[in-house]
């Protein structure tokens, strides 16, 4: 028995859900398999099933524990603006998770776990939609939420897959995104 055998043992759970994640990141989200996977953790085909009964458990186990880590990434954040910094920073340190949050199709969305992060995760933003201005969100708090998403989700979006590289040349994202966000909504700090 090698080594690495021996060591994933010890947590099959976190061995398989590493090993998915590094081949959503370069493969994207349709190349899982389960037994592909347990031959990269150096178990048996059989036992990642133990854990998550099928890809559709697992890749619901990847996007709940994508929406714990957004919520966790976006709690302490400011205001809206630096929300949305936060967002990009998830989706650029996360990317195979952000890949599979936003593919309800490829998970069961009614998942307790799943629907408890997202909803941290939701309630965070609000919160920041909220601490606009009115005269800087508009008359419907839940279209500046939209309009806000959009930006963020969008512009990380586009950085993921390469399609800012010319706009952005050799800028900071962040600070790119944050200048972004005074074009769309009025806050304190740019009035």
């Amino acid at each position: 028995m090698s080594s690495e055998r021996t060591y994933h043992h010890g947590d099959l759970r976190r061995a398989v859900l590493t090993a998915a994640l590094d081949v959503i990141r370069t493969e994207g989200p349709g190349a899982l398999s389960l037994r592909d996977l347990a031959r990269r953790a150096g178990v048996s085909h059989a036992a990642p099933a133990h854990h998550f009964k099928d890809r559709t458990g697992l890749l619901t186990a990847i996007a709940a524990e994508g929406y714990g880590l957004f919520a966790e990434a976006l709690a302490d954040a400011p205001d809206l603006r630096e929300k949305g910094v936060r967002y990009v920073r998830f989706a650029t340190g996360h990317p195979a998770h952000f890949q599979v949050m936003f593919q309800p199709e490829l998970y069961r969305a009614d998942d307790c776990e799943l629907l408890a992060a997202r909803d941290r995760a939701a309630q965070a933003l609000r919160a920041g939609v909220g601490g606009l201005p009115a005269a800087g969100r508009g008359d419907d708090a839940r279209l500046a939420g939209v309009a806000a998403w959009s930006l963020a989700h969008g512009f990380a979006t586009l950085l993921l897959s390469g399609n800012l590289s010319d706009p952005l040349g050799d800028r900071n994202p962040e600070e790119v995104f944050r200048s972004l966000t005074g074009l769309l909504f009025t806050t304190p700090e740019s009035s």
